[in-house]
């Protein structure tokens, strides 16, 4: 049976499987997170060019981030040692900046999540280096709007947990895309990841009620071909088993009384490519 808590942001909390549902003060601190990651991802917009590495798209993360008086989540996460995560072609999530070089039609995803006053705002877009081919355009064109679609669904009036991956999964499957199940979206806030889980691909009706007050995000990694993913040897990598094209957008949101509010909406409006 799922157990929802009710917290106030001065509450101590931690990850023991309970569905937070937070107050306005949780809410004001989430606006300013996630609007401070969205302006991140709009300069990285700026940004991603061939010819650049990865490494100075993340010091430039670390930089934006510390300069707003943030810091990045990732940073020291597990041993993690960037603060970002840039994912290329066929890598679906977790990618390490490093000193590889951007390519031509190249196209790749950045995850940022900066820690302001204890909020944890999460986001991820894609971005093309020069002009990628028409079938990796049409991948991340799909993946929005599965992720929008998703959005959308769980803005609707009784919705549930698997309604998102429902809408998510259908989406996907018209273009005959795999929908990664190995990742998924998460509850978030005080606390970087906590309940519940968000999967992408899900049957309509089923999990947790959405109620106002959650917050999580809704991440879906979608590959051009199989679902399938693997690890590398690093413990962060995963990519597509195929060597597939893989694409992902994440938001981070909240259920209202009334629909759902999104956090990190971009600024000025480019929330996917061409920018």
């Amino acid at each position: 049976m799922t157990e929802y808590q009710l917290v106030e942001s001065t509450d101590t909390v931690y990850r023991d499987g309970t569905i937070k549902l937070h107050t306005e003060e949780g809410f004001e601190g989430m606006r300013k997170a996630g609007r401070l990651a969205a302006t991140i991802l709009d300069e990285v917009a700026d940004m991603v060019v061939p010819g650049i590495t990865t490494a100075q798209i993340d010091d430039r993360v670390r930089e934006m981030t510390l300069d707003a008086g943030a810091v990045p989540a990732t940073l020291g996460y597990r041993g993690y040692a960037h603060s970002c995560c840039i994912s290329i072609n066929h890598v679906i999530c977790h990618g390490i900046p490093s000193d590889k070089v951007l390519k031509e039609g190249d196209i790749l995803n950045v995850d940022v999540t900066p820690l302001l006053d204890g909020w944890h705002g999460d986001t991820s877009r894609m971005f093309f280096a020069g002009e990628p081919s028409i079938k990796a355009k049409r991948l991340v064109d799909v993946t929005y709007e599965c992720l929008m679609l998703g959005i959308d669904a769980a803005s609707k009036p009784g919705a549930r947990l698997g309604d998102i991956g429902a809408a998510i999964e259908a989406h996907a499957k018209q273009f005959r895309y795999g929908v990664v199940r190995e990742f998924c979206g998460h509850g978030l806030g005080r606390l970087f990841h906590d309940a519940p889980e968000v999967v992408h691909a899900a049957k309509a009706g089923t999990g947790p009620e959405l109620k106002p007050g959650m917050f999580f995000t809704i991440e879906p990694m979608i590959n051009l071909g199989k679902p399938w993913a693997k690890v590398l040897g690093d413990g962060w990598t995963a990519v597509t088993r195929d060597k597939s094209l893989s694409a992902q957008f994440e938001h981070s949101m909240a259920v209202t009384q009334d629909g759902v509010e999104i956090f990190t909406k971009s600024p000025t409006g480019r929330d996917k490519p061409p920018y």
